[in-house]
């Protein structure tokens, strides 16, 4: 009998590219997909997802707030639960997908040397959760780690996470492309995916909401929010004149797909970027990454946060 891998997955991202993963047999050909409970993004995306033709051999599974006891694919490599999972199983072939930013950090950590501890890029951890960031990075090296992704990955990055041990397996969402739109897009011509910088403190709200007005004073726009944004802000936009806020949940990956040529998407910077230019670049659609003017950071952006988000999205 076929063992079947489990993928643990936090996010819709996550959850997508478990698809994919398998989909690119790096899993095997059995595939059980958990969601954490309790994510209503997730729900989102698990519906929108069984609308598909899932791959043979995959299983989106029920939701569950305990992790697999063997778990062989995960996004969230900086989750103190995920790393204590890691050094309570024996070392074996473990996948990790994307993750958004994190996933690059990640790429940075591991091709930066075995004493690097597995943290967030902003965290300001104590001294246990440090151990635990260390322990789990040194463990990843007894055995077999594999990072899936569609992000742009430097050749010197990549050349570097290789030289450190560790496979790099780049895809371009082959199975989703594969699928037709279960529906059309909106109707208007720009689209705008919302931001988790404002919420994070990052971004200045009202920079952020004045842009928006104006563009909306130029043409209708269709708003797509971030599953982190703050409802007020949600709020705030859905009253603006020419503006459409669409609820979803499920991730832009998904529920784009069915813009035409002639339509565009504005972002701020996100990874959705890069994945977007590949679903949609092949059907004319335009994927535009929008500047963060200087005035519109706030001072909990460090310089050297503001450079890594230009030039991953850029």
């Amino acid at each position: 009998m076929t063992e079947r891998a489990s993928a643990w997955v936090e996010s819709p991202l996550q959850m997508l590219c478990a698809v994919e993963a398998h989909h690119a047999g790096v899993l095997g050909p059995a595939t059980a997909v958990v969601p954490r409970a309790g994510q209503r993004a997730l729900k989102a995306t698990r519906r929108e997802l069984r609308r598909l033709s899932l791959p043979e051999g995959l299983e989106l599974a029920e939701p569950s707030e305990k992790l697999p006891r063997r778990m062989n694919a995960a996004g969230d490599a900086f989750s103190g639960k995920v790393q204590l999972r890691w050094l309570t199983s024996r070392p074996g072939r473990l996948v990790v997908v994307d993750d958004g930013l994190a996933t690059l950090r990640l790429l940075e950590l591991l091709a930066a040397g075995p004493y690097r501890p597995l943290l967030r890029a902003r965290a300001h951890p104590g001294r246990l959760r440090a151990v635990l960031g260390l322990a789990a990075a040194l463990r990843l090296r007894a055995g077999r780690v594999t990072v899936f992704t569609a992000l742009p990955v430097t050749e010197e990055l990549e050349q570097s996470v290789r030289d450190a041990g560790f496979d790099l397996v780049r895809h371009d969402f082959a199975w989703l492309r594969s699928q037709p739109p279960t529906e059309p897009g909106p109707a208007e011509r720009t689209v705008v995916l919302g931001t988790s910088l404002v919420r994070n403190g990052l971004v200045r709200r009202d920079r952020y909401l004045r842009w928006l007005t104006d563009l909306a004073g130029e043409e209708p726009l269709a708003y797509y929010p971030h599953r982190r944004e703050d409802p007020a802000d949600v709020a705030l936009i859905r009253e603006r004149p020419g503006i459409t806020v669409h609820d979803g949940g499920a991730p832009a990956e998904l529920t784009l797909r069915g813009l035409d040529a002639g339509q565009r998407v504005l972002s701020l910077p996100s990874t959705a970027i890069a994945s977007l230019r590949v679903l949609l670049g092949p059907r004319g659609v335009a994927v535009e990454p929008v500047a963060v003017p200087d005035d519109w950071w706030t001072s909990g952006a460090a310089p050297a946060l503001r450079s890594h988000l230009t030039g991953v999205t850029g």
